[in-house]
């Protein structure tokens, strides 16, 4: 993770990835990276970790202080298309994943509906050192193992377990974080599935990312950004089609809308050859870049 360092690694990790098609790849440097068995340790540790005394006390905790930090450091963000939103108690919720803390917009949003957010996070994100690491292990964590009995079997009755009462569930079919990448990226395809798997509408969403005209104290090639987080129409199951086969139009629909906010936004078609306006406050004092 970047707290405001080594982000030129980071973007020419992004401009690396764009030249290969690779949009779904790492970008992100020092993340804690598990093999398989190391994943499963950790997630099975975590769901044992979820009975105990220690988690019933600091859930909760989390939840309030998280709740009071989405209202706190997002107060410059604006949220648009609100009457977008379902009336359904539950549904799961998808955006571009661009901050370590775009979570805090999206916890903003649910708070307005009264929703508790659960959040689908990387096994590795267990494993985060210090206090983000404590946070992401005692919050409202849904961590996944690429494991395949544990996605068919397992994960699906976590899902349904916080499905059985007023909730949204966030998932980022983007997968990995792309720091300040303003594009929306082609979409994995699990969101869908499990929304047509529990016939639950998908909330979709596009984060807007406009630079300021302050640059960052730290970070001289960097201006202060702004968001604004559109909601889009949501995205409902077909009761005809098979959960296949909504997987992939839901799928389709989602990435549509979410191209279209782009380009309404930025004003220019969606491309992705690679520019250093796709960062969103990146203005390098370097001219050679």
């Amino acid at each position: 993770m970047i707290f405001g360092f080594h982000r030129q690694q980071v973007i020419d990790n992004i401009k690396k990835n764009v030249a290969k098609k690779q949009f779904n790849a790492k970008a992100e440097l020092h993340d804690p990276i598990l093999n398989s068995k190391e994943t499963n340790e950790v997630v099975n540790k975590y769901w044992q970790h979820t009975q105990t005394f220690c988690y019933r006390l600091f859930n909760p905790i989390t939840r309030a202080i998280f709740a009071v930090a989405a209202q706190i450091l997002t107060d410059r963000c604006y949220i648009e298309g609100l009457k977008n939103l379902p009336e359904s108690s539950t549904a799961f919720v998808t955006g571009n994943h661009y901050n370590q803390f775009d979570v805090l917009l999206m916890e903003k949003l649910a708070l307005k509906k009264h929703r508790r957010l659960f959040i689908v996070v990387e096994a590795s994100n267990l494993v985060m050192p210090n206090l983000i690491g404590w946070a992401v292990r005692n919050f409202d964590s849904l961590p996944v193992d690429r494991d395949l009995h544990y996605l068919s079997r397992i994960f699906p009755k976590k899902i349904k377990k916080v499905l059985q009462k007023p909730s949204w569930i966030l998932i980022y079919p983007e997968e990995e974080l792309w720091f300040n990448y303003r594009k929306p990226r082609p979409l994995k395809k699990g969101a869908y599935y499990y929304a047509a798997k529990f016939n639950r509408p998908i909330i979709s969403t596009f984060t807007e990312i406009q630079a300021t005209s302050k640059r960052e104290l730290f970070q001289r090639d960097f201006y202060k950004t702004k968001k604004i987080l559109h909601v889009l129409p949501t995205i409902y199951p077909d009761p005809d089609l098979t959960i296949r086969e909504n997987m992939q139009k839901m799928a389709d629909i989602d990435y549509q809308q979410k191209k279209a906010a782009y380009e309404k936004c930025y004003g220019r078609k969606l491309t992705y050859n690679f520019g250093y306006e796709d960062i969103a406050g990146f203005a390098p004092r370097d001219s050679s870049l």
